[in-house]
C-alpha cells in the first residue's frame, strides 16, 4: 500500500464525474479528508452540484517509464461552500507554486476579488465510497 495522503497532495489532476454524464479535469485540495474543488459561474459545475450532488472522483498516475501506477477512485455527495482565501491559496500554491508574483491575474483575482461578487465557490465531497490502488510494476 502507499500513503494515500501523501499521492493525494501532489499537484495531480483529478477528474470529476456529475450526472449528465459530464467528466472534468479540475485542480483540488484534499484536506481534511474531502476533496475541495474550486468553482464558479465560469464553468458548470456548481449548477450541476446542485442539481445532482452525487459525484465521483478520479485520480491518478501511469508511468510506464518507471512503473508507477496509482489511482484513486471516489464517490459521494458534494455540497458547494463559500469560498476563502486561505483554502483557496493552499490550493493554487500546490499547482502554481508559492510566488504569487509569478501567477497569471487570473489566479491572483480568486485570492483578492469579492467571491461573492464574482460567483467563486468550494465544491467539497466527503469520500462514502474511496478506493486506493498501487497497480504498479517493474520495467
Amino acid at each position: 500500500m502507499f500513503d494515500v495522503d501523501e499521492f493525494l497532495a501532489g499537484p495531480l489532476t483529478a477528474r470529476v464525474a456529475t450526472a449528465g454524464p459530464t467528466v472534468r479535469p479540475t485542480w483540488y485540495l484534499w484536506e481534511d479528508r474531502a476533496f475541495w474543488i474550486l468553482t464558479g459561474p465560469w464553468a458548470k459545475l456548481a449548477g450541476l452540484v446542485r442539481e445532482a450532488p452525487s459525484i465521483a472522483v478520479t485520480v491518478d498516475v501511469c508511468d510506464v517509464g518507471t512503473g508507477l501506477v496509482r489511482q484513486v477512485l471516489a464517490r459521494g455527495e458534494a455540497e458547494v461552500r463559500p469560498f476563502d482565501v486561505p483554502r483557496g491559496r493552499r490550493l493554487l500554491s500546490r499547482y502554481l507554486g508559492s510566488d504569487e508574483g509569478k501567477w497569471d491575474a487570473r489566479f491572483l483575482s480568486y485570492l483578492h476579488d469579492d467571491p461573492e461578487a464574482k460567483g467563486t465557490v468550494w465544491l467539497r465531497m466527503v469520500p462514502k465510497r474511496f478506493v486506493a490502488d498501487d497497480l504498479g510494476y517493474r520495467v
